[in-house]
């Protein structure tokens, strides 16, 4: 009898003790087989498409076991990249080879991610509305059973711990952990305007929910969610954006010549509350200033294209630049943001083309356990220092003036000198935000 087999009887010998129990509870099914109640206390494990079958999936076929045995170990794979930095600068003059192992970079990690999408918080099973509804946040995981004896299943916690608890004793900042790739402030506003366009959850209905009308990268956070917010954005000129003039520079427009629905505190000066393509851009000058660069390059873009195309009519200018920037967004996330965040020494590319003879899914589906990994709040300092002047929480929060007097340029060399924070390894985030994270737990 396999490790498998011994597990589902004393699952067997439990259920007896303690009454008819969901055996879909227990997770019998593995290496992602499927779990089906049969009858009133049966189960069957579906191993369709995973390489496995046998009654929980545990057994291989030939092909899978040679797969299996050939694959290198993740491990090894990531000491291989992020090591032998002389090959790699041979390797990266190569171009058959780059595009060659940047498709199998693509395609292997598509993979991972089932598609079309399977599940949401609502259905441990498989339903269209896991793959209809797009205001749930996809699972890759199903969701417990609801009648299982513990929220993991059978064994743990009967009630869950007190998330506050967990949080001040796994997560609590006690002393600033410097990021150990030498990550700076300008990274991580990036990654908080960048991963705002589809990580919009939606807590009056619930964590499953998003408020997102799109899970992928078309630049929402600056075009804003609606059409209505977009006109109110647009100078329905050229194809360009609203903006302002303050000190020589551009800048969004104030609420006043654009009527979004802002967040901002009352004891913001209406004149100074800045509209831009997310309501909670207001948060934080690094998110304006990120707001200002895109703005300030759209209307650039404008620029070259009606020049080139002097006939355009200003919607054709718009949706052409909005492409654009999508395209410039997409290439920046993948040769510079993730390849900082992968240490690798192959160096990344972004080229469509490169998939265009493959099978693979375009239709981008945000799923709740990739939102769970981007929580980065441990990026944020114990304080933020801007030329010559440090800021505590309470002086940086909701603080428009701040780009306003210093500038887009002195933020962001000043950004780009502060050292962020390290994301993993827990007790690194500061106790002004902590709520941040305790809040996305409940």
């Amino acid at each position: 009898m396999d490790a498998a087999g011994i597990l589902m009887l004393l699952c067997a010998l439990e259920v007896v003790a303690a009454g008819a129990v969901n055996p879909c509870c227990y997770w019998p099914c593995q290496n992602k087989g499927v779990c089906v109640n049969v009858g009133q206390e049966g189960y069957e494990c579906d191993c369709s498409h995973t390489g496995y079958y046998g009654e929980n999936c545990t057994l291989s076929y030939f092909w899978t076991s040679v797969h299996t045995f050939l694959k290198p170990r993740p491990a090894f794979s990531h000491y291989l990249l992020t090591h032998y930095k002389w090959l790699w600068n041979v390797v990266n003059k190569i171009s058959f080879i780059t595009d060659n192992m940047m498709r199998l970079v693509l395609t292997a990690r598509s993979s991972l991610i089932p598609s079309p999408p399977t599940y949401n918080s609502e259905y441990h099973y498989l339903t269209w509305e896991g793959y209809a509804n797009v205001t749930y946040f996809t699972r890759l995981l199903p969701p417990v059973p609801k009648d299982c004896p513990t929220p993991a299943g059978t064994q743990g916690f009967k009630i869950r711990p007190n998330v506050t608890e967990l949080a001040q004793e796994f997560l609590l900042r006690r002393t600033f952990i410097p990021d150990p790739q030498g990550t700076n402030m300008m990274f991580a506003f990036f990654a908080q305007h960048f991963t705002h366009q589809f990580f919009r959850t939606d807590f009056n209905r619930g964590p499953g929910f998003t408020k997102a009308l799109g899970h992928g990268v078309d630049l929402n956070h600056v075009y804003g969610q609606s059409l209505e917010q977009q006109y109110h954005l647009r100078l329905f000129k050229d194809g360009k954006l609203k903006f302002q003039v303050v000190n020589g520079e551009v800048y969004p427009p104030s609420v006043k010549e654009s009527p979004i629905k802002m967040k901002y505190p009352s004891t913001v000066p209406v004149e100074k509350q800045l509209a831009v393509g997310h309501n909670l851009f207001g948060l934080v000058p690094g998110l304006l200033m990120y707001a200002t660069l895109w703005l300030r390059e759209h209307n650039r873009v404008c620029d070259i294209l009606k020049e080139e195309h002097p006939t355009w009519s200003d919607e054709q200018l718009f949706q052409t630049t909005r492409l654009i920037l999508i395209g410039e967004t997409i290439k920046i996330v993948i040769e510079e943001y993730v390849q900082h965040l992968s240490g690798y020494h192959f160096k990344m590319k972004f080229d469509p083309e490169l998939l265009f003879k493959e099978q693979f899914q375009y239709r981008n589906r945000i799923a709740l356990e990739f939102g769970h990994l981007y929580h980065w709040h441990p990026l944020m300092p114990d304080s933020f220092k801007v030329q010559d002047r440090e800021y505590k929480y309470e002086d940086f929060l909701f603080k428009p003036d701040i780009l306003l007097d210093f500038g887009v340029d002195t933020l962001l060399e000043s950004f780009t000198k502060q050292r962020a924070g390290r994301i993993g390894g827990g007790r690194n985030i500061n106790g002004a935000i902590l709520n941040v994270a305790i809040t996305r737990e409940m």
